[in-house]
């Protein structure tokens, strides 16, 4: 293997940017975050990515750690996309520190503005809103591929200044208690206890107790679980119910599903 791109995905937006890029690039495996067991076998890397959402202005702490699991790979090229809703802060310079610390050079570092999953500030927008998005992350992304493919190191994109001076402290201060945010999480009654939340679940949270699914504190806050629950049963805090549910209708929920 040459190429891969590791990604971690919710509503499917990253996985949508790593399977584009991946096209681009050619000849290059997709490989889930989630679904990386500690001791997989060593890969052969000249050219990784990491694909992922940008949490709370910030890196999703399992993308952290899966750093320590790329140091092994050694990978020769390394680049890194931030899938945002156009409030990336400082989260590529951030994940530059991460890589540092374990060794790793981060080559470059790129944004990709896609429709927010984040249900309870609000929905994704319009179906032309959307589409949009889509349309402007296409073209970069084969922008990006183009220096992928020449193996071209460049400074990794940053937002806005305000953006890094509000948002990163902000990050830090609220990620450590990402864990047990998911006290706000409850399935109404429209839960038919299909169990498709507990399935999509990257960081296998949830449990069923007498037919209710029940959070164990282990919530990275990825909002899979709202996202894809085909009932909209599932609320976080008291507005979600009034605003539309999103996940990349380009990926499917057997795609969410592979290898869980």
């Amino acid at each position: 293997m040459s190429k891969a791109i590791f990604y971690y995905t919710g509503s499917g937006n990253s996985l949508w940017v790593a399977r584009n890029l991946a096209k681009e690039l050619g000849d290059t495996e997709l490989i889930s975050i989630a679904d990386w067991k500690k001791g997989n076998p060593k890969i052969d890397l000249d050219t990784a990515g990491l694909v992922f959402p940008v949490h709370m202005w910030g890196v999703p702490p399992p993308v952290i750690k899966f750093t320590d699991e790329l140091k092994a790979l050694q990978p020769k090229y390394l680049f890194a996309v931030g899938v945002n809703a156009g409030a990336l802060a400082n989260t590529l310079v951030q994940l530059k520190g991460v890589l540092k610390k374990a060794g790793l050079a981060l080559n470059s570092g790129f944004s990709i503005i896609m429709p927010t999953n984040y249900a309870p500030w609000g929905g994704p927008g319009t179906k032309e809103e959307q589409q949009r998005r889509f349309d402007a992350a296409g073209a970069k992304i084969k922008q990006i591929a183009a220096y992928i493919k020449a193996k071209e190191t460049r400074p990794v994109e940053k937002g806005p200044l305000w953006q890094r001076i509000v948002f990163t402290p902000i990050y830090h201060l609220a990620t450590p208690n990402l864990a047990k945010m998911d006290r706000s999480f409850r399935a109404d009654e429209k839960c038919n206890k299909c169990g498709i939340c507990a399935k999509v679940c990257p960081a296998q949270n949830i449990t069923f107790n007498d037919g209710k699914p029940v959070r164990n504190h282990k919530c990275e806050q990825c909002y899979a679980c709202l996202q894809w629950c085909p009932q909209e049963a599932i609320q976080y805090g008291k507005n979600t119910i009034k605003y539309p549910r999103y996940h990349q209708p380009d990926i499917q929920l057997k795609d969410v599903l592979k290898n869980r």
